[in-house]
């Protein structure tokens, strides 16, 4: 990647999006879309918020990236990020982990023996993997701990969830809401796409009295900050 390489970051909410854009000095352009609204950075980024849950976050992303497309200046990368809960004790409150790997966890069936994914029914995917290099840049960068994101429609609100959730997918660090629509969005238009989430609470019981939403957005900014050098820096050969 160089540096004219485009990237969008799409987030949530405009919490995240604004949050983001501190690491960027000067004035953004807002950049209306059909249902979109950017934010255009002096450095080459776009920020988007792209929505809540998987299915807004797809077509706000999708709209982006076939904006972009038809006026000729695509991009070269989709970030996903964000706040989301943290599994415990590997991703405490206030950490940051990047995603190796993007799943779709409550993306299938349940049966009688259990949870079935999409996958196993025959149809789509449940996951997308970033690049490995781009991984290995935001955790050199940052100290990120790379592991899955999993994407829910339903976040966690109890400890049995939480087990049922790590049983099924071991190396998980942490949950949001948005990731696997973003990286199919990404993935329909063949450009790479990465997930950074600063966690704002345990995954587990629901106790907003835990949450650290103003630290975790912190966290978030200083992170983009940092990665800026390796985003710049990585292109698709390093992989």
């Amino acid at each position: 990647m160089n540096a004219r390489t485009r990237v969008l970051v799409a987030t949530a909410v405009p919490a995240e999006r604004d949050a983001v854009a501190r690491a960027f000095p000067g004035a953004a352009e807002e950049v209306r879309l059909p249902g979109a609204t950017l934010l255009r950075t002096d450095g080459g980024h776009d920020l988007l918020a792209a929505g809540v849950g998987p299915a807004l976050a797809a077509a706000s992303t999708a709209t982006a990236l076939t904006a972009a497309a038809l006026t000729g200046t695509p991009y070269g990368l989709v970030v996903s990020a964000g706040i989301g809960g943290g599994f415990q004790p590997e991703a405490p409150v206030g950490s940051l982990v990047v995603a190796d790997a993007i799943t779709a966890a409550d993306l299938g069936a349940e049966t009688p023996d259990g949870f079935l994914p999409v996958t196993d029914l025959g149809f789509g995917t449940v996951t997308h993997l970033p690049s490995n290099s781009l991984v290995r840049g935001v955790v050199e960068a940052t100290g990120a701990r790379p592991g899955t994101v999993l994407t829910v429609s339903t976040v966690t609100g109890t400890a049995a969830r939480a087990a049922a959730l790590r049983e099924r997918h071991p190396r998980a660090l942490a949950e949001g809401m948005e990731g696997f629509g973003v990286a199919e969005a990404a993935a329909a238009h063949g450009v790479p796409v990465l997930e950074i989430r600063a966690v704002s609470n345990p995954v587990g019981p629901r106790d907003r009295a835990a949450w650290r939403i103003g630290d975790a957005l912190a966290a978030l900014a200083g992170a983009f900050g940092k990665i800026a050098p390796a985003l710049e820096s990585w292109n698709t050969h390093d992989d």
